[in-house]
């Protein structure tokens, strides 16, 4: 008989610290002890520091953690077959009665590691965090990651969905439940706020980048990556003749030292600022007067959600995932996602029309209840429960 035993997997840890610590606390309370297997040493989204400090964390509430070396490239194939056979051996020593797993190469990896024992009874919940094949992707994507997700579907209990867009295409796929789950549960509460809270704080936060009140600040908060395409807005604000106009990037990232050159090639020192990697985020987003959020692609963005439930106005790219929480003019403003010259106009009317702003950030705060944390973690809950 197995034990009521629980391994939590992801490629990178920063996404087991972002995105997974209450489904983690959740399988705690049910009766199981949890362990956490993943790649401790590179590709995380955070500092090392923070990866390091996390571990440490999880260790002293008593959650055991394996590094398991999963690369971030499917060509990576020596760490690939690294990673599989550790996390074989993990699975079939500690006898797990289920295994939750996420991302596309780490729940590739999981799951043919679990083979033998999901035919013991094991069960296994992968959570896509969104498909790399959607509108608008690379052909190479639909023929890579296509088969191989819709191929290991066949060894998915539960799949778990978080937009529209992938929960109508994983209907066509083999897993044995398929779930749409609004995202991760944002805390509603730690966001909320109507522009005023912390504001003795939020005029400190702006001396420390050189702003004034007199600003409008607009603020992007991510991964500096192709992905996340802050160079997009970097080259809207250069194209902005209002110099009260400046942007603030906080993350970290490859491509950390393009975008500096870009705002120095483009002379824009004094209006565009690289914050690096914050742990302020909620003080942040009251400081600013706009979000923005250019992303090439995404699943269901938390960052987007938190800046509607901060009740600042959002401009975002018009892509899946964004679409499940904006609709244009609604709840924000949606511009495609290259296009540096809409942004620009969209910046521009929304600092220039408070009766828009104001109405995009009610119908945000209301669109975005159905997201907290509340609501998903009964949604986990049952899904837990009832799976074995």
């Amino acid at each position: 008989m197995m034990k009521k035993k629980a391994l939590m997997t992801a490629s990178v840890a920063s996404m087991i610290d972002l995105f997974n610590m209450d489904n983690i606390h959740l399988l705690q309370s049910l009766g199981y002890e949890v362990d956490v297997a993943t790649n401790f040493v590179f590709g995380s989204i955070t500092s090392q520091e923070r990866v390091d400090a996390f571990r440490r964390e999880l260790e002293a509430a008593g959650i055991r953690t394996y590094h398991v070396p999963i690369p971030r490239s499917i060509l990576d194939v020596k760490h690939i077959i690294r990673s599989y056979r550790a996390m074989k051996r993990l699975c079939e020593e500690e006898g797990y009665s289920l295994m939750h797993t996420q991302s596309p190469i780490g729940g590739v990896v999981a799951r043919m590691a679990a083979a033998k024992q999901r035919k013991k009874g094991m069960k296994v919940i992968y959570t896509a965090h969104g498909f790399h094949f959607f509108k608008g992707a690379p052909k190479a994507n639909w023929m890579l990651f296509y088969p191989i997700e819709k191929f290991f579907s066949r060894s998915t209990d539960v799949l778990l969905t978080i937009n529209q867009e992938d929960f109508a295409r994983a209907g066509k796929f083999h897993a044995g439940k398929t779930v749409l789950v609004p995202g991760i549960g944002i805390d509603l509460d730690k966001f909320a706020g109507d522009g005023e809270r912390n504001k003795g704080n939020s005029q400190a936060l702006r001396a420390e980048f050189g702003f004034s009140d007199a600003d409008y600040v607009l603020l992007s908060l991510g991964q500096l990556s192709h992905r996340k395409n802050q160079e997009t807005v970097i080259r809207a604000v250069a194209q902005l003749a209002d110099q009260q106009i400046k942007y603030l990037i906080v993350g970290a990232g490859e491509l950390e030292a393009h975008d500096q050159e870009l705002i120095q090639k483009l002379r824009i020192e004094d209006r565009v600022k690289l914050a690096g990697y914050r742990g302020d985020v909620p003080a942040l987003l009251h400081m600013a007067d706009c979000f923005v959020f250019p992303s090439r692609q995404e699943g269901l963005p938390v960052a987007l959600m938190e800046a509607m439930a901060a009740g600042i106005p959002v401009i975002c790219s018009n892509i899946r995932g964004n679409t499940d929480l904006v609709a244009d003019r609604v709840q924000g403003m949606l511009v495609e996602p290259g296009d540096s010259k809409g942004f620009a106009e969209a910046i521009t009317e929304m600092k220039n029309d408070p009766s828009l702003a104001k109405r995009c950030t009610g119908q945000a705060k209301r669109k975005v209840r159905d997201f907290g944390r509340e609501t998903v973690q009964k949604m986990m809950r049952e899904i837990y429960e009832g799976i074995v």
